[in-house]
């Protein structure tokens, strides 16, 4: 009959117990061991997720260059970096770093100073710079004071009327604006038309001293380049119609061809009435050339990173522009192969609509998590049964043991004996039962034991009948002869 191991501890009897049993470590100390381990494994996976998630969640800043001061663009990127800091748009943020111009802000990007940077198309583009986002279009303005201005500038010697492009040779032109880069533009748009710039006298004005310079009649044309509707060019045009007289814009027929031999420029038209006025300013259309401002991000910047400003970008845009129109002139990057400045890969995610999610851009890290997990898993089962392994070996000497005892008892004829092998057999079962409960053995050596140790007590019962049945005088003799036998 098999023996629960629930019952099993009912055939243990009080008694002493004997200096023969195998010494056996703890099974709690080895139990403690494991959990310990186990415990530190877990924490382990569970602290290198929670690291993963915070520095894949938290807020990044990124440095952007901006100038020069006053400057509409460093208004519009002010405002963006207040919106920005958000607690709500939390997972980019942004720090002006305020610079004297366009040039000044390419060359913190170049030197890795900035992370991102408004930068002039027309101008030397960083070899490190690829395009986020359009901040603004620029048209350039070229246009001649009314004749009552041109004739008092030249005194009473009337000068030539104006006409065309070709006709400023020997003239003196105002650049509005300190930025020798406008005054890189006029040179290029008077060597379209054979011009040399060579036998111009420029003349630059600051742009908020530019109304006063005309009025004042210190040159004979002018060239502004802004956003369509700016007001820096619009005052300067304004000063330029005192006395009734109406400015002549002179257009810039050859755009197209400016456009081909540099990739920075584009052919575009100021539309009527631009300006304002009554006539109109412009009365009609005008042919120009335009060049945009970027927001261009540091190549470097993770893909993920950009992808999440470009997409707060835009979404605060639309949030913005009522309160600051200048925002909505934001426009997203050219994401063409031969684009003048290369789109980065983040910005291009979020324009072409494949931005990665969450697990798109973790999905490995999960993965390769996920196996560790289950090689430490695997590692902890060998460490488990390694740290059994001397139980196990214990108590197969203890059901050996037993056996030993099962055939000893059968032939013994002290009750003392049989005794003491029934105190040893109750430990060998106090420890059997504490093994199959730590997991050391399994059900099946449980079976197995069940099985000798009721032998074991079947035999015990039985002998102990058998000599409490014999006389006392037998007893004796029997045990004399069989010592002898021994000996």
């Amino acid at each position: 009959m098999r023996i629960p191991p629930s019952n099993l501890l009912g055939l243990m009897t009080d008694g002493p117990h004997s200096a023969e049993t195998p010494a056996a470590p703890s099974p709690r100390s080895a139990k403690r061991r494991l959990t310990f381990v186990t415990l530190a494994g877990v924490l382990a996976v569970v602290g290198a997720l929670a690291a993963g998630y915070y520095f894949a969640m938290r807020p990044v800043t990124l440095r952007i260059a901006v100038g020069p001061a006053n400057s509409d663009d460093l208004k519009v990127v002010q405002n963006l970096a207040q919106a920005f800091n958000n607690p709500r748009n939390s997972q980019v943020r942004l720090r002006p770093v305020q610079t004297d111009g366009a040039l000044a802000s390419a060359n913190l990007l170049g030197e890795g100073k900035a992370d991102l940077a408004i930068i002039r198309g027309d101008l030397e583009v960083p070899k490190n710079a690829q395009a986020v986002a359009t901040l603004r279009k620029n048209v350039a303005v070229l246009w001649v004071p009314s004749a009552g201005k041109a004739k008092a500038a030249r005194g009473s010697k009337a000068a030539p009327e104006i006409k065309n492009i070709t006709q400023l040779a020997g003239r003196r032109i105002g650049v509005v604006g300190r930025t020798q880069a406008n005054v890189n533009l006029l040179k290029v748009i008077l060597r379209q038309y054979g011009v040399d710039p060579g036998k111009v006298e420029i003349v630059q004005f600051p742009a908020n001293e530019a109304a006063e310079a005309i009025r004042s009649q210190k040159a004979d044309a002018y060239l502004a380049a802004g956003p369509v509707n700016s007001k820096i060019t619009s005052d300067a045009i304004a000063a330029s119609t005192r006395d009734g007289g109406t400015p002549k814009f002179l257009a810039i027929d050859s755009a197209e061809a400016i456009a081909q031999n540099h990739p920075a420029y584009e052919a575009t038209d100021i539309p009527a009435g631009t300006f304002g006025g009554a006539p109109d300013k412009p009365e009609a259309e005008v042919k120009t050339i335009s060049f945009a401002h970027h927001i261009v991000a540091r190549r470097g910047i993770s893909e993920s990173t950009i992808a999440a400003f470009t997409r707060q970008l835009f979404a605060i845009r639309q949030i913005l522009k009522n309160e600051f129109p200048l925002t909505a002139k934001i426009e997203t990057p050219d994401t063409d192969k031969d684009a003048t400045i290369p789109v980065h890969p983040g910005a291009a995610a979020f324009v072409d609509g494949e931005e990665k999610t969450f697990l798109d851009r973790y999905s490995d890290y999960i993965w390769w998590t996920l196996m560790a997990m289950s090689a430490m898993g695997s590692a902890g089962a060998w460490f488990a049964g390694y740290l059994k392994k001397d139980e196990r070996n214990v108590n197969v000497s203890q059901r050996d043991r037993l056996l030993d005892m099962l055939s000893a008892a059968r032939q013994c004829d002290s009750m003392d004996e049989l005794d003491q092998m029934q105190a040893e057999a109750d430990d060998i079962l106090r420890h059997t039962l504490l093994c199959y409960e730590h997991g050391t053995i399994e059900e099946g050596t449980l079976t197995a034991f069940n099985i000798a140790i009721e032998q074991f007590h079947n035999a015990v019962a039985d002998r102990k009948a058998l000599l409490l049945s014999m006389p006392h005088n037998l007893q004796r003799a029997t045990a004399q002869f069989r010592a002898a036998g021994n000996a």
